[in-house]
């Protein structure tokens, strides 16, 4: 009994494996606020997730909305929008364009972009794809799908 007991074990992890190996660890990264620090330690964060789990293993989503909107505002267009900072540096920019040549996806809120008069094109790396309707209902929506929220 012991044996077919065993046996049966080995089965079941022998198959699980390839459905396991098929999901992907889904995740969402919460950024609302303007602190440059922050931000960069945010991207610092989701760059140490890919390397633990591999960029083929992970969906990854990053929704920006309200200051945190900052970290993808060109400096020089800080002043046509309402906002208090714009971090789109280009030690920044590296940064974000290293996580999306991984997969990453940064999504945008659409309220924060028409409240505080943030041109699209004042945005690093941002096109009408990215945007989404509210970055506080995307949260929830993907959340919905499976996604683990992270607020770093």
């Amino acid at each position: 009994m012991h044996k077919l007991m065993a046996i049966l074990a080995a089965v079941v992890l022998a198959c699980s494996g390839p459905l396991l190996a098929a999901d992907k660890q889904k995740a969402v990264y919460h950024i609302n606020g303007d602190d440059p620090k922050q931000q960069m330690a945010a991207l610092g964060n989701i760059q140490n997730h890919i390397a633990a789990v591999g960029a083929e293993q992970m969906e990854v989503k990053v929704v920006l909305h309200g200051d945190g909107l900052s970290l993808l505002l060109y400096p020089e267009d800080l002043a046509k929008t309402r906002m208090k900072a714009a971090n789109a540096t280009e030690d920044m920019q590296v940064k974000v364009a290293g996580l999306k040549q991984q997969g990453v996806q940064f999504q945008v809120c659409n309220n924060t972009v028409k409240g505080r008069n943030v041109p699209l094109d004042g945005l690093y790396d941002v096109s009408e794809a990215d945007i989404v309707p509210s970055g506080v209902a995307q949260l929830a929506i993907l959340q919905g799908q499976g996604y683990a929220y992270i607020k770093p």
